[in-house]
């Protein structure tokens, strides 16, 4: 009791706390939250004057009163009222509704088009006119805080649950076209604050746009119960300046119209992006990209040392059959996975798969001196 009460006196306990819908950040959201807002006060006033005649009513023609109950037939003006009024009543409901309605499947004519597909469980992120692709897992630090990682806990991560290793990126005051589907169970995108949510369904493109008019960074989930990874599939979307997005875009290896007159970004997304999509990798090239790819991926689970979490079923590499046995094995299995380890043939590119097997046959105590190509990679699929 004495948690609860501190908790309840704590003005952080009070910081997320709201009496009405979010305003969002898009257009749409304010005009679904300006419809929600004239219902409310249209349904309130209704409620209110009836809930008042109606006790006035009781009271003035309570028993004790001897009020005797009044003798009358049909009246033509109160029955037209009682039409006309809840008619006029629909249609100041329906006309702003049916506006929203029609903006929520306005879906031509936009400026970055992006094709999002659901796995289990990330997100996979597709720009067709920018030649950009990645997907966008939980963020490691959540994974290890899930895991009790030395002693982390949920409360010591920022956005624990909320936060990817790759957001998804768009530019302010650009119209965005979602066009969302699945890979295998039904999930749903939904980025409260972008407006709403679209289900993303296998065989099936359903279409959401968005206009965001302020930049900042969006949170969201799956809203669709679709496994036991369920609540590790959260959505974060940054939306920055238009300079900003096609600098990203450049960063990905992307096109974009002003992309050549922006300066160079940062070099080391750029170069592990490149080395993913390389067809042959030095040693050393493979060893950085494959580290790069083992921490992001695998360290919370197999640990960034190679030793594992045995209690949790989560077997150790460091001399383990597998990181020292045929790397034809060790390829087909982090390909298609095995018991509790997912598949990563749909997740990770040729280059990507040789350089990790190749770190973690030659890195994090083993020493056995092979690598994998990716060609290699290639003929195993």
């Amino acid at each position: 009791m004495g948690l609860v009460m501190g908790l309840a006196a704590s003005p952080a306990a009070y910081a997320e706390w709201q009496m009405n819908l979010s305003p969002g950040a898009t257009a749409m959201t304010h005009q679904v939250w300006d419809l929600h807002t004239a219902m409310l006060i249209i349904c309130a006033t209704i409620a209110i004057g009836v809930v008042a005649v109606m006790g006035w009513s009781i009271a003035r023609h309570r028993k004790s009163r001897g009020v005797r109950p009044a003798e009358f037939h049909e009246s033509i003006g109160i029955e037209i009222a009682w039409t006309v009024l809840p008619f006029i009543v629909l249609a100041a409901i329906a006309i702003p509704a049916a506006s929203t309605l029609v903006s929520l499947y306005d879906t031509d004519a936009a400026d970055v088009h992006i094709e999002i597909t659901g796995h289990q469980w990330l997100w996979e992120y597709r720009y067709p006119d920018a030649g950009v692709h990645f997907y966008s897992r939980l963020a490691a630090d959540s994974r290890r805080a899930e895991l009790g990682v030395d002693g982390t806990r949920p409360q010591d991560v920022a956005h624990y649950l909320r936060d990817v290793d790759n957001p998804l990126v768009v530019p302010v005051h650009a119209k965005i076209g979602l066009s969302i589907t699945s890979a295998d169970v039904i999930h749903s995108w939904w980025v409260p604050a972008l407006g709403g949510k679209k289900d993303a369904i296998p065989g099936r493109i359903n279409k959401k746009w968005f206009t965001a008019d302020k930049i900042g960074t969006y949170r969201g989930q799956c809203a669709e119960l679709c496994g036991r990874g369920h609540a590790f599939m959260p959505i974060v979307v940054k939306v920055v300046s238009k300079a900003d997005y096609l600098a990203w875009l450049k960063a990905r290896g992307g096109r974009g119209p002003a992309a050549d007159d922006l300066p160079d970004a940062p070099a080391a997304p750029a170069d592990f992006d490149a080395l993913a999509a390389r067809d042959t990798l030095s040693r050393d090239e493979a060893m950085t990209l494959g580290k790069h790819v083992y921490n992001g991926l695998c360290s919370a689970c197999h640990q960034r040392d190679g030793s594992g979490l045995a209690a949790a079923g989560y077997p150790a590499l460091t001399g383990s059959d597998v990181a020292t046995g045929p790397i034809a094995d060790h390829i087909d299995q982090v390909i298609y996975g095995k018991n509790a380890m997912p598949a990563f043939g749909g997740q990770l590119t040729d280059a990507e798969i040789a350089a990790v097997v190749t770190y973690e046959r030659n890195a994090l105590g083993n020493a056995v001196g092979d690598e994998a190509s990716p060609k290699q990679v290639e003929d195993l699929r």
